[in-house]
């Protein structure tokens, strides 16, 4: 019983902890490179602002949603064509960002005060992927 309660506490304090970094690791990448006022510049969108707003924050919101829900639907192959298409044009816009300014992380860890440890940082990022990506093929998908 008690052991049950520990692990579910254990589980929660990943899962919020994971959430947090995940959340961090988005808004400073929203914030301190300047995606969408890049993206606004670039595109001489300005008066679109507020639409770049509520795009991303429903963006947000409706991921959340079908994350944690078991929705499923049957689209027409045009709409996943049109889903996939959507999501390799954003994906290749965060690599091209990411590519584009490769000083995240040095300025991340220069906020938080965790300078000195850049390179643990980076192992913990890339060790945590790493173990994440296994459990949930080897618990999930076996």
């Amino acid at each position: 019983m008690i052991l049950e309660i520990l692990l579910k506490a254990l589980q929660i304090f990943i899962g919020f902890s994971s959430g947090i970094a995940v959340g961090a690791g988005f808004v400073a990448f929203i914030t301190v490179l300047g995606i969408i006022p890049r993206l606004i510049q670039l595109s001489k969108t300005e008066k679109y602002i507020k639409a770049y707003g509520a795009s991303v924050t429903i963006g947000m919101l409706a991921g959340a949603y079908f994350s944690f829900t078991p929705v499923a639907t049957s689209q027409s192959i045009i709409a996943l064509i049109l889903w996939g298409t959507l999501h390799g044009i954003f994906n290749g816009m965060l690599a091209a960002a990411l590519t584009e300014v490769l000083n995240v992380f040095p300025i991340l860890t220069r906020r938080i005060g965790m300078k000195d440890y850049v390179i643990l940082f980076m192992m913990a990022l890339m060790l945590g992927k790493v173990f994440g990506s296994l459990f949930q093929w080897v618990y999930f998908v076996r």
